[in-house]
C-alpha cells in the first residue's frame, strides 16, 4: 500500500468514515488516477524552485483557481487543494467529466479529480506531454471556473482561442511570468 493509500484509510477511519461531503457527488480519477483527496498541506517544488499548487476556491459569487496560469517543466506534479466549497480540476478533453472539446495536447492523459468537498483535500496530476492545457471545474464551469497550464511551451488544441466557458492568460504570458495569479489576471 503507497502512501496516498495510507493517508486516505488514516483519513477515513480518523473522520469516522465520510463526513462533511455536501452538494456534489465525487466521479472517477483519470489521467494517472493519482487522487490524493486525505492529504492535507501537501506542496510539490518545481525545478525553478516554485511551488507547484493551484488551490480551488469559492470567495462569495466567485469561483476560481489560484494561480488561472502556470507553467511547468515536463515530469513536473501539480497538486490541486481544495481551499473552500466544492471543486473538481477536470482535463477538457471530449467525453471527460463535461468537457464537450479536447483542449489538452495530443497524446497527453486527461484527468478528472472528482468533486473534492472537503478543505484541503487534494489531487496531483504529473504532466508529462510539452504544451497548452486547458482544465475546468466540472461544478462551476458554466460560471467560468477555467485555467490553463503550459508544459515546456505552447502547443495543441487550446492555442489561439479562449475555453468556450471562460477566459484564460495567454500561453505565451503564462510563459514569461511563469504564473499568474487570478487577482492579476481578473483586475
Amino acid at each position: 500500500m503507497d502512501r496516498r493509500q495510507i493517508l486516505k484509510v488514516a483519513g477515513f477511519a480518523a473522520t469516522g468514515g465520510l463526513t462533511g461531503l455536501t452538494g456534489c457527488s465525487s466521479s472517477s480519477a483519470g489521467g494517472d488516477g493519482n487522487t490524493d483527496s486525505g492529504e492535507t498541506g501537501n506542496t510539490n517544488s518545481s525545478s525553478n524552485g516554485e511551488t507547484n499548487t493551484i488551490l480551488m476556491i469559492t470567495e462569495g459569487s466567485e469561483y476560481y483557481f489560484d494561480p488561472i496560469g502556470l507553467f511547468v517543466e515536463s515530469g513536473e506534479t501539480i497538486t490541486f487543494e481544495n481551499d473552500s466549497g466544492g471543486h473538481s480540476a477536470t482535463a477538457y478533453q471530449e467525453g471527460t467529466g463535461s468537457a464537450s472539446v479536447t483542449r489538452i495536447p495530443d497524446g497527453a492523459e486527461a484527468w478528472d479529480s472528482g468533486v473534492l468537498s472537503q478543505p484541503n483535500a487534494t489531487f496531483e496530476y504529473t504532466f508529462e506531454t510539452a504544451g497548452t492545457y486547458d482544465y475546468f471545474c466540472t461544478p462551476h464551469k458554466s460560471l467560468g471556473m477555467v485555467g490553463r497550464v503550459v508544459v515546456n511551451e505552447p502547443g495543441g488544441p487550446a492555442e489561439g482561442s479562449m475555453p468556450q466557458d471562460g477566459d484564460v492568460p495567454e500561453s505565451q504570458t503564462i510563459v514569461d511570468q511563469r504564473t499568474v495569479s487570478y487577482s492579476d489576471f481578473s483586475d
